[in-house]
């Protein structure tokens, strides 16, 4: 990686200036190391080292997925059909936002406990409002559920920061208050159905096949445009940026994984009747991924939050508000809690009591972590949410396909977890020895 893909760093010098003294060093700390090179043979050779110093990025979870697929479609030839994967794809969206809220706090080596049932409070928001009570129009509805999330998250912070209790117990009293409040808008077993079209249209409806390549062309370009001015503009300063060889490969990179998801989704997957193209809610995940990953990267805030993981007192000595960017990341977590609610309300078509906020935030928590964040805190990506949440959803998917119950899926998740940690603890500790 680059000293541009280091999220602790901003574009240019100006950037550096802000974390500056013991800030600046522990939130370099954090993130993996830069790699300086004339040439791609040198760049992954530097590549190479770092990997061996334990800096693996994200090669362990994508090594998972893989090995996850090979084993299921050994198993079940079905797994790896188009109909299942594109299924898999918009059953992942949940965990995908799920585990991208908790992005955030887990930088800080905090944890919310309270998203999987904030969720459940956004999509009980926005399907009353829009629903014959209060008619009000689909994004209206949605626009007022987004903000009650935020608000949400907005106190707990507050009462985190302020007041100073762990974030375990604050968010873990949030889980049973609101867990409590969907129980009493609610009613016993109360269920609010969600006719209007456009939100139930989110996670069952598709793009035709040409709106899928075209949106992919504009996707693309974009990309390829602002990778390439990025590096340019580091290299025409003088600072550390990969060769143009480098940053070509990872535009083809980024332009063969989109060709094969279009292709994927633009197959044939109906039984009954002809249905194709790309799912809307994976254009809603990849918006997210997009925005919150401009967020952690390249905002003044993305570069606190990774200083505040490396050192909180630290980051308080170089002039940083702590307390602020603190209970920002947890009103960024609980507003994609209500991201994720309102997809959870679309595939179903409704929100019940049945809601099982618990399952949902464990399994938030557990794909941001097999995704790649740290728990330590200082290290993680948006990514690292959307690849743990896609292996999340593969173990579930590819069990239900062997006719599994839900105690080994549990099980089986439970000891995927458990070696992401152990990678984690490991890469750290190596972190820190050789430091």
């Amino acid at each position: 990686m680059s000293q541009v893909d280091d999220p602790a760093r901003g574009e240019g010098a100006g950037a550096d200036e802000e974390l500056t003294g013991a800030a600046a060093r522990n939130a370099d700390l954090a993130v993996p190391a830069e790699i300086t090179a004339g040439s791609v043979g040198e760049y992954l050779r530097s590549s190479v080292a770092r990997i061996k110093a334990g800096e693996s990025g994200v090669l362990p979870v994508v090594g998972g997925l893989i090995l996850i697929s090979i084993l299921f479609q050994s198993l079940n030839s079905n797994f790896l059909t188009a109909q299942n994967l594109v299924n898999l794809l918009v059953q992942g969206a949940v965990f995908c936002l799920l585990a991208m809220g908790e992005v955030f706090v887990l930088l800080l080596g905090e944890i919310d406990l309270s998203i999987g049932f904030v969720a459940g409070v956004g999509g009980v928001i926005m399907a009353d409002t829009v629903g014959p009570n209060y008619g009000w129009p689909w994004w209206v509805a949605i626009g007022a559920a987004l903000l009650a999330c935020a608000a949400i998250g907005l106190l707990q912070g507050l009462i985190i920061t302020r007041i100073g209790l762990p974030s375990f117990v604050v968010t873990l009293a949030g889980l049973l208050f609101w867990q409590g409040m969907l129980l009493h808008i609610l009613g016993n077993g109360g269920t609010f159905p969600v006719n209007e079209s456009i939100i139930n249209d989110l996670t069952s409806s598709n793009l035709t096949n040409t709106e899928g390549w075209i949106v992919l062309v504009v996707i693309e370009a974009v990309y390829a445009a602002l990778v390439w001015r990025r590096d340019a503009k580091r290299r025409a300063a003088g600072l550390v940026a990969p060769p143009p060889t480098v940053t070509l490969l990872k535009i083809a990179a980024a332009v063969v994984a989109g060709v094969a998801l279009v292709l994927l989704c633009n197959t044939d997957r109906g039984i009954l009747e002809p249905i194709s193209g790309v799912p809307w809610v994976v254009l809603l995940v990849l918006g997210v991924l997009a925005v919150w990953t401009f967020l952690l990267g390249r905002t003044k805030l993305g570069r606190y939050l990774y200083a505040i993981g490396g050192s909180a007192e630290a980051a308080r000595r170089a002039g940083i508000s702590v307390a602020w960017v603190r209970t920002s990341a947890f009103v960024l977590c609980s507003f994609t809690a209500g991201i994720a609610g309102v997809v959870y309300t679309s595939r179903l078509r409704s929100i019940s009591t049945t809601v099982d906020g618990g399952t949902l935030v464990l399994y938030g928590i557990a794909a941001a972590v097999i995704g790649g964040t740290s728990l330590m805190g200082g290290r993680g990506k948006a990514l690292h949410g959307v690849l743990g949440g896609i292996v999340i959803a593969a173990i579930d998917n590819g069990m239900g396909l062997l006719g599994y119950t839900a105690a080994t899926k549990y099980m089986v998740t439970a000891f995927v977890l458990l070696v992401a940690v152990t990678i984690d603890a490991l890469t750290h500790r190596g972190r820190a020895a050789g430091t």
